[in-house]
């Protein structure tokens, strides 16, 4: 098979187990957590307190500087504004609401111009929902006049993740529709939506569109993992390889999740912000694998229960994959913007060795997409040689995970290289 992009991996994909039930339930729980950081960049700050009555949609945090708001997910009344548990980050500052029931949204007409749709973005706290969270209005405005491809990223090459692929199997015009309005605002000369061959009723349901959208084209590719990252991306559907430490607008692409099509298209059709999102809950470890709409700031305890409940033997939960994806010590964690998978497994899964060696077998650098020297890499930073990570490029290793899966030894090295990298921060800072 012809290879696309260097490196990568064939883990089981496990997404059969999520994609066995037809409908998509919808999630409202008693209350949300909605966090003042759910995106790269400054964090909001709180426009609430105590005591106030919040309607659905409305802004309940805002900044300066690189920030989209984040907005009620439900109405009701504001019971705490105090730091809660982060999914990703540990805790973070955060507005808690009471569900009221009543759903009362704020009034959000629908923008007309090219400046009020680009605002639209921003005030709809649109942001890349396939895991980077990068502000959508700030990719946009960078992208403009510049990009000569928008490439709508629906691989999901993740295992047990079904998110997108549920997306594209109910709500595929709603991304057909967010592609050519971002496309024209970016004024991209190609749309091309990628998808990889393992989904297949997506790409039926894609293909009965054709007619309706002909300047968007499908290229359906063939599965591997990370085909999902931007880079890997930009190099299977083009040819064109981006520059270490480069983004792909330096080759004259961008990258959006199909789920953030989605959004936009409801933020500048409907008006309606970022409020809620489609969220695969899957493993061995729960009772009901399945994918649901979420409110943003659903606590996961809350979804769990839901879908059946956890295995008395259950290991992990992890906020994402089982690649790059974050194990939680507290499941009073809320689903934030960037959140599309839950995962449970069981205590036989992904054990870690008592006592890793490296083997020196260099399996590690075959499947590094990204051309790194993962077994070099794991050394300089467990002994601290901040001048050999920054020589071989830490910093572009993007924790896909492809060198711990392959590695015999079961060597911790996407753990490693994040302290490795936090060294290397902090010592910038310095």
């Amino acid at each position: 098979m012809k290879r696309l992009f260097f490196g990568g991996v064939h883990p089981n994909y496990n997404k059969e187990m999520s994609t066995q039930e037809p409908s998509l339930q919808v999630i409202t729980p008693k209350q949300v957590i909605i966090p003042m950081q759910q995106h790269i960049g400054v964090p909001c700050l709180p426009l609430v307190k105590v005591g106030d009555k919040v309607l659905r949609g409305q802004k309940v945090g805002d900044n300066e500087g690189m920030c989209v708001p984040v907005h009620a997910s439900v109405s009701g009344t504001v019971v705490a504004v105090e730091e809660r548990p982060h999914p990703t980050l540990g805790s973070c500052m955060a507005v808690v609401i009471e569900n009221d029931f009543q759903d009362s949204a704020v009034p959000t007409p629908a923008p007309t111009t090219r400046d009020e749709k680009l605002n639209a973005l921003r005030e709809g706290g649109i942001v890349g929902m396939g895991g980077a969270a990068f502000p959508g209005n700030v990719k946009a405005l960078t992208a403009m006049g510049k990009v000569e491809i928008m490439i709508a990223n629906a691989c999901e090459c993740e295992p047990y993740i079904t998110a997108d692929d549920t997306l594209l199997r109910t709500s595929a015009q709603q991304v057909l529709e967010g592609m050519m309005i971002l496309g024209e605002l970016v004024e991209a000369e190609r749309l091309v939506l990628a998808v990889e061959d393992n989904k297949v009723q997506a790409i039926e349901t894609i293909r009965s569109l054709n007619e309706k959208y002909p300047k968007i084209e499908l290229k359906v590719l063939p599965t591997r993992y990370p085909q999902g990252a931007e880079k890997q991306l930009v190099q299977a559907i083009t040819g064109r390889q981006i520059p270490p430490r480069q983004l792909p607008i330096s080759v004259g692409c961008a990258v959006f999740n199909v789920s953030t099509f989605a959004t936009i298209f409801r933020i500048l059709h409907y008006g309606y912000p970022l409020t809620q999102r489609i969220v695969t809950v899957s493993g061995e470890a729960i009772a009901e694998p399945q994918n649901f709409v979420v409110r943003i700031g659903t606590p996961f305890r809350d979804i769990i229960e839901v879908a059946g409940g956890l295995n008395d033997k259950t290991e992990r939960v992890i906020n994402g994959g089982p690649m790059m994806g974050v194990a939680q010590d507290n499941l009073d964690v809320p689903v934030v913007k960037a959140t599309n998978s839950i995962l449970c497994l069981l205590k036989d899964q992904n054990g870690a060795a008592e006592n890793p060696v490296c083997l020196r077998c260099g399996k590690c650098v075959n499947v590094c997409p990204m051309h790194l020297q993962p077994l070099y890499l794991y050394r300089f930073a467990n002994a601290g040689r901040l001048e050999e990570l920054e020589r071989l490029n830490l910093v572009d290793c993007m924790e896909c995970g492809s060198c711990a899966f392959t590695c015999p030894g079961k060597l911790p090295l996407v753990e490693v290289f994040r302290k490795g990298k936090k060294m290397m921060k902090e010592a910038s800072a310095k």
